[in-house]
């Protein structure tokens, strides 16, 4: 990043791969815990077209529930509209949006909305529930500050249950910055302002057998 972390005051873009298109869990569990490190500030608004986002999932990723505000649109045109709203709105330190696929112009709209008073915007890529796709199958990106591809990785187990939930990130896009992978997992030491840690790869993977080791 260039200045040591996300870039506050403008907006990001979030993609899933495969089912992730549909239903978005991961995008949206990996983009609960960048907005949660801003909800201190204020309130966040979620857009989305479906009506299942999940809160006891987020306040179980650490999310400040009492700060969210979730509106919930008819179509592509009705959240972007949303979007650019809520990052204009006075109080407002996050938004949210659940949309196919924001063109140039929708672009530079949200990021004007941004710079109005200075808050954040995530867009996570979802196709419409039962709805035609837009055919875009790639993300825009041309005017967000970073773009990022999201899919699931497996977690280690810890001693009682699941351990933290991990992310296999790509950040395919930064201005000023460079991109790259990573296998990143919540931390669990409850550090709102950096929410994730890396995990090396070694961790996701077994080791050798001890025979090929030694050849």
């Amino acid at each position: 990043m260039p200045h040591g972390g996300l870039p506050l005051g403008r907006w990001h873009e979030v993609a899933g791969e495969g089912l992730e298109t549909e239903t978005a869990a991961c995008a949206a569990g990996f983009t609960a815990l960048m907005v949660g490190a801003l909800a201190s500030k204020g309130e966040v608004v979620w857009i989305l077209r479906r009506d299942d986002l999940h809160a006891p999932g987020l306040s179980n990723l650490g999310f400040p529930v009492d700060r969210l505000i979730q509106v919930c649109v008819r179509d592509e045109a009705e959240a972007l509209a949303a979007l650019e709203d809520a990052l204009g709105s006075v109080g407002v330190v996050a938004a949210v949006g659940e949309v196919e696929a924001p063109d140039l112009r929708a672009g530079r709209r949200l990021q004007l909305a941004c710079e109005r008073r200075g808050a954040t915007g995530f867009v996570i890529r979802r196709k419409p529930f039962g709805g035609p796709a837009r055919g875009k199958a790639e993300p825009s990106g041309s005017a967000s500050a970073t773009r990022w591809r999201i899919a699931p990785a497996p977690t280690e187990p810890a001693l009682w249950g699941l351990g933290p939930p991990r992310w296999r990130v790509a950040l395919e896009r930064c201005r000023g910055g460079r991109p790259g992978e990573w296998l990143l997992q919540q931390k669990e030491d409850g550090n709102d302002a950096y929410p994730f840690a890396v995990v090396p790869e070694l961790a996701d993977h077994h080791l050798a057998p001890e025979e090929r080791r030694r050849a």
